[in-house]
């Protein structure tokens, strides 16, 4: 008797729970698609400064504090710890030019650090893990807001502890609009463009998180109930028209495949369009029906519910993704009441053919380095060293400033995945090959990225400009219990000094103690006075105006590319590569390397690339950076 394919994909699932072990960790959660979708309040700036010497800056400030929130309406409630009492935290809308000056507050439980994802921050306002800022202390980031609109988030990055203070719900979208993305004709804007936090959690008998820290989780946590904006499976009622919404993977550890299925049509997937990714508007929009998205990804989507009137769309993804573990309801994520009728103008038109010109770095084969993410006597490494091995051998890579570089990144970790992130930079991915995926996706083709999902057995290349800043910054998976446990590497873009553009301030090292967090009186953010009174404040963007870190960005990647383009390969003639602080002492805090200014004739070692070093080098060979920083 043939095997119907409903019959063959309910046997599939069976199975596939028994290889699980069981339907729940958590307790059950009855409420499907129950509740609304909530979105975020938007934040706003306390005050702004407008400078005729630099661009306008708004000064926000944000709590981090605990709260609760009811999740299970037959238990009782969860205590979380969110920006501004609240997970997802605030939504920052940011308009390209004018940049910002973030106050984070600590009143949480433990230290933290904040990571605006995306961004090419200066090196003490990216959120390096060991820029702590501890309990009663505050820390202002100091944001350039000058790349192409984008979707960003904003969230911890405290070393050992990202996982615990993100899962507990430190994180937040932060998108950044300008004039070409807000004028492209058949782009929803406004009240049809939506933020989408995906997360997966596990949750104890009483209602509260289960912890990975408490419970010394070190491999994953993939949770059995789905959340959309810190809701677990809910509902949002959508008009007949088109929708643009941003998808971000904010879980722990889940990967997704996500699809739309229109009610009463089992196994149909409606189709959409992805626009944009990590890094903005892709190229041009690419048809798709299914969205592969893991840990810090963000993908853009227009999705049509025209046809769909009075009906609803459930988005739900592959039951078995990856190294997923699959549970009762994994599969689905939320539900899309579509109305009966659309208000305003709802025929926005088409989207054109291209959405803008893309920045990809110039073709370049030449593989400078190659990163293998591996597992090593249970622990998780990146080429065979951990971010506790110290600061000498966790610098993996020394490309020069505004050089073009091809890194391999590669799974070797068995069937284990990682999502790579490299901060600092945007990134073409021109390979993959392994795996089951068949090469690079089609939207992946047409985009800028700052994450790749490396998953089960697949290697990529991924080619980037190292710019606009020199200085130290992080590389490393975002399944953030393989972060948390060491599956972190850094690496220091060198100075140029015969670029030929002078720039006032240097932001090299990341634990620069002039920008460092700094305690405060909870008197003086009670009266608004001392570091929070207006004066205070006023003179602290006055201090960050006058350090010009951004204000010519333009200027400084225009003569960047203008250095290399007469160059013709990268080498530079003259390598500055001293992290020397600032403020004049003689070591970086981030590398405890001393600055001497001493010549060296071998770059490609770990140990060369933390120590402070000048004179003449040449990019080093894949080989040599792999083998030394495996040694």
């Amino acid at each position: 008797m043939p095997i119907s394919c409903s019959n063959f994909y309910t046997a599939v699932l069976l199975v596939a729970r028994l290889v699980a072990g069981k339907d729940w960790d958590s307790p059950p959660y009855k409420y499907l698609y129950q509740f609304p979708l909530p979105i975020a309040p938007i934040k706003k700036p306390l005050t702004s400064f407008d400078y005729k010497d630099g661009p306008s800056i708004d000064y926000y400030e944000i709590d981090i504090k605990p709260f609760e929130q009811q999740v299970y309406p037959n238990l009782g409630k969860t205590r979380l710890v969110g920006y501004d009492g609240q997970a997802p935290g605030p939504t920052f809308k940011m308009k390209k030019g004018r940049e910002a000056v973030v106050r984070f507050i600590n009143h949480g439980d433990r230290a933290n650090s904040v990571h605006l994802h995306g961004s090419y921050s200066r090196a003490p306002f990216d959120g390096w893990a060991e820029d702590t800022t501890e309990v009663n202390s505050y820390k202002d980031y100091y944001y350039p807001n000058a790349q192409a609109a984008r979707t960003l988030w904003y969230h911890d990055h405290a070393i050992d502890h990202t996982a615990e203070n993100a899962y507990m719900g430190q994180a937040g979208f932060y998108i950044l609009h300008d004039d070409e993305e807000e004028n492209i004709p058949g782009l929803p804007q406004g009240n049809y463009d939506f933020p989408l936090a995906l997360t997966s959690k596990r949750y104890n008998t009483d209602g509260s998180l289960w912890s990975p820290e408490v419970n010394h989780e070190t491999t994953n946590l993939f949770g059995d109930v789905i959340h959309v904006n810190g809701q677990p499976w809910p509902y949002f009622k959508v008009e007949p028209r088109k929708y643009r919404f941003r998808f971000l993977d904010a879980s722990i550890s889940r990967s997704f495949q996500l699809y739309f299925e229109p009610s009463g049509k089992t196994g149909t997937r409606a189709p959409f369009k992805v626009v944009g990714s990590d890094a903005g508007l892709l190229l041009n929009p690419v048809d798709s029906t299914q969205l592969d998205i893991s840990m810090a990804e963000r993908w853009e989507i227009v999705m049509d519910f025209t046809a769909y009137k009075g009906q609803n769309v459930t988005l739900r993804s592959n039951q078995k993704v990856a190294d997923n573990d699959i549970y009762l309801h994994t599969d689905k994520v939320m539900r899309f009441v579509v109305g009966d009728s659309a208000s305003g103008t709802p025929n926005i038109g088409e989207l054109p053919a291209k959405l803008r010109d893309v920045p990809f770095p110039p073709s370049h084969t030449t593989v400078e380095h190659s990163f293998e993410f591996q597992r090593q006597g249970g622990e998780w490494k990146v080429n065979g060293v951990s971010w506790a091995d110290g600061p000498d051998e966790r610098v993996l890579a020394k490309p020069q400033r505004g050089a073009v570089e091809n890194w391999i990144l590669k799974n070797g970790a068995g069937g284990w995945t990682h999502p790579v992130h490299i901060h600092l930079i945007d990134f073409q991915i021109v390979s993959r090959t392994g795996g089951s995926r068949g090469g690079v996706l089609p939207y992946e083709k047409v985009a800028l990225k700052d994450v790749v999902w490396l998953n089960t057995n697949e290697q990529v290349n991924v080619v980037a400009r190292y710019a606009p800043w020199d200085g130290l910054y992080m590389f490393h998976c975002h399944n953030l219990i393989h972060e948390d446990h060491e599956m972190m590497a850094a690496f220091n873009v060198t100075a140029l000094s015969d670029l030929g553009y002078d720039e006032k301030t240097s932001f090299i090292d990341p634990m620069e103690a002039q920008y460092r967090s700094k305690a405060f009186s909870q008197s003086d953010l009670d009266n608004r006075s001392g570091d929070f009174s207006d004066s205070a404040i006023s003179d602290k963007c006055s201090f960050f105006n006058g350090k010009v870190a951004y204000k010519n960005v333009l200027a400084v990647e225009t003569a960047l590319e203008k250095y290399w383009s007469t160059k013709g390969s990268n080498t530079a003639t003259t390598l500055l590569t001293t992290t020397k602080s600032s403020s004049g002492s003689g070591k970086s805090a981030a590398t405890g390397s001393s600055a001497t200014g001493s010549k060296t004739e071998d770059s490609s070692t770990p140990a060369a690339a933390a120590k402070a070093t000048s004179g003449s080098a040449s990019a080093s060979s894949s080989a040599s950076a792999s083998a030394s920083a495996s040694a």
